[in-house]
């Protein structure tokens, strides 16, 4: 209840962002070989960018 109105910190907005692509990539890898591939690509990339917000 006391924290219904908390902002998310960047990190933790790119972290669920990365939760749903890598769910996307492997639902597509069931069906679709490169559009699953290109998805996880896009968590890497959002991946990285949580890394260099933690090392600040």
């Amino acid at each position: 209840m006391f924290g219904l109105f908390k902002k998310k910190s960047p990190v933790e907005v790119l972290q669920e962002k990365y939760k749903k692509l890598m769910k996307a990539s492997f639902d597509l890898s069931k069906t679709n070989r490169t559009l699953g591939d290109e998805k996880f690509a896009e968590a890497q990339e959002v991946l990285k960018e949580i890394e260099a917000l933690e090392n600040k």
